[in-house]
């Protein structure tokens, strides 16, 4: 009877633990997110492709930056539901670019601000070599204190990696 049991439990639970499974990338892999996180696909790690992210939800952000002149039409996602997708448990997310640039952003400003991963500016899709294929984007112009040379610094361009802590 308690092996019945056991089993009829394990059974009806296998549908919720693969509903929290992301799926494996089938292109190329845009962003990756290790550390303190509940959901993976590769590993240890969560793996996106640009159509993996898409399907999180395609926001827009119209926003000034200190790299470009006027202001700007971002769009990518919502960086708080990657957070979301992989079940991060962290206080402070690593961001790490291709060319090895690293800071360090706490993951409040994932709640109080809709920060963007973004990997289109303008209509055109960020390449390596304008600041992609994923670019941090703060919504500066709708918060008078993200005009900072500290927060500037968490712009973190040709994004590769989120490391949770």
């Amino acid at each position: 009877m308690r092996f019945r049991l056991g089993f009829l439990l394990l059974l009806f639970s296998l549908p919720a633990m693969a509903a929290d499974a992301l799926p494996r990338p089938t292109a190329a892999v845009l962003l990756t997110v290790s550390g303190s996180i509940a959901n993976t696909n590769v590993g240890k790690e969560a793996r996106f492709d640009r159509a993996m992210l898409e399907k999180l939800g395609v926001r827009t952000l119209r926003t000034s930056t200190t790299w470009t002149t006027g202001v700007k039409t971002f769009e990518g996602v919502l960086a708080r539901d990657v957070m979301t997708s992989v079940g991060a448990k962290g206080t402070e997310i690593r961001a790490i670019a291709l060319n090895d640039y690293a800071v360090t952003i706490p993951m409040a400003d994932f709640e109080r601000y809709d920060v963007l991963l973004a990997f289109r500016m303008d209509g055109q899709d960020l390449t390596a070599r304008d600041k992609g294929p994923l670019w941090v984007v703060y919504p500066r112009d709708a918060h008078r204190e993200l005009n900072d040379s500290k927060f500037d610094a968490r712009w973190a361009w040709q994004l590769k990696r989120l490391d949770v802590k």
